[in-house]
């Protein structure tokens, strides 16, 4: 676990609202993506740690829990919060510590121990940017625990069941007497279940679930982007017999488009065009998620200039008005010319000589620029 500010590291305030928060998680991970940084173990590193103070800033139970204990609230190894870990919450932590004392579990008096819920798992997704735009369904498949199929997860042999733990009567708990003090105990014969098992299921040994490869189909709604979490409820760890499952996170992670980038709903490319398309204008092809599109290209276009089409970028996952596409113009410098090639282009140029302030504006105006620069510097 990472020990800097998570604020820090995302680059935001203890104030952001959710939806800042998500900006400031993109653009550290794509910054410091792997892909993006094959060579660089430092941008690997800060690529966890974003995605880690991601997850913490992100659920406000654990973000809650770090701001008022910091790292102590949200390290599983100092009893605080795990990263997809089905840790509860700050009652079940306390209740394990003194519940030997005060009876049960989570502070309740002379109760039983509650089962364990399941733990909760993570697991990553990548995909393409046509599958984020459009949604897409995935099979998966998940090393898990699951309940054991021929007890249904009671850990009891088929035909058989629990019963009430002679020792404690089904109370989970014990008292003792030590002179003046009476002491209640968590029950050591059932462990605080109230309840034994005296004839174990031989496939899972009485402990009510197996390891098991899960496959699920997972629906991913169109308009994801990297770091969005798709949440299936009850499709983590299986739990002890008779306690409810934990649930799957499935991360996603847009893979980098060979021409589009994204960021939000807008899309981004840069389309090359001739000097001559430059010069004189026309008509381009321009792609986009939909098909083709005609883009018109004014006369005197100059690289760089920013084209705008409106929604043809993406569609937000939760509704609304869809992103546009801009397309930004590089004029391409003919390259591998020949002989006659070259001399026609500087005979063009020669040409134009006389008169460069009326064809090569910037050019000129730079140059007078630079003239007046050296003039100052001789005086």
């Amino acid at each position: 676990m990472s020990k800097r500010d998570y604020y820090e590291i995302l680059g935001v305030n203890k104030s952001v609202d959710e939806k800042e928060l998500k900006k400031a998680y993109r653009r550290q991970a794509m910054k410091h993506h792997p892909d993006r940084n094959p060579d660089s173990k430092g941008a690997e590193e800060k690529f966890k740690e974003a995605k880690e103070a991601y997850e913490i800033l992100n659920d406000p139970q654990k973000r809650q829990a770090y701001d008022q204990y910091g790292h102590a609230g949200v390290d599983p190894s100092q009893g605080g919060f795990g990263h997809s870990a089905g840790a509860g919450n700050f009652s079940d932590v306390f209740g394990d510590v003194f519940g030997d004392i005060f009876g049960g579990s989570g502070g309740g008096r002379g109760g039983r121990q509650r089962q364990r819920r399941g733990a909760d798992l993570q697991y990553n997704m990548e995909m393409s940017l046509e599958e984020a735009v459009k949604g897409v369904k995935k099979t998966i498949k998940i090393p898990t625990y699951v309940d054991c199929d021929p007890c249904k997860g009671s850990g009891a042999k088929k035909g058989s069941s629990s019963t009430s733990c002679d020792t404690c009567k089904g109370a989970g708990q014990v008292r003792m007497q030590q002179g003046f003090f009476s002491v209640q105990q968590t029950c050591p014969s059932c462990h605080g279940q109230g309840t034994v098992i005296k004839d174990p299921c031989t496939s899972c040994s009485g402990q009510g679930r197996v390891r098991k490869e899960k496959t699920l189909s997972v629906k991913v709604p169109a308009g994801v982007d990297t770091g969005d979490r798709i949440r299936l409820t009850g499709e983590g760890e299986a739990g002890g017999p008779g306690a409810v499952a934990g649930d799957l996170y499935v991360q996603v992670h847009v893979r980098d488009h060979n021409i589009f980038d994204r960021d939000g709903d807008n899309l981004y490319c840069e389309m090359p065009i001739s000097f001559a398309s430059a010069c004189l204008g026309g008509e381009l092809e321009v792609p986009t998620l939909d098909g083709k599109v005609k883009l018109k290209i004014p006369e005197e276009t100059q690289t760089g200039r920013m084209f705008r089409l409106r929604g043809k970028g993406i569609s937000p996952m939760r509704g609304g008005m869809r992103g546009d596409l801009m397309c930004r113009v590089v004029v391409e410098t003919p390259v591998k010319l020949n002989k006659e090639q070259k001399n026609k282009l500087k005979e063009f140029d020669d040409y134009l000589c006389g008169s460069k302030k009326q064809h090569s504006p910037k050019s000129s105006n730079w140059w007078d620029g630079v003239k007046t620069f050296w003039d100052e510097m001789t005086h």
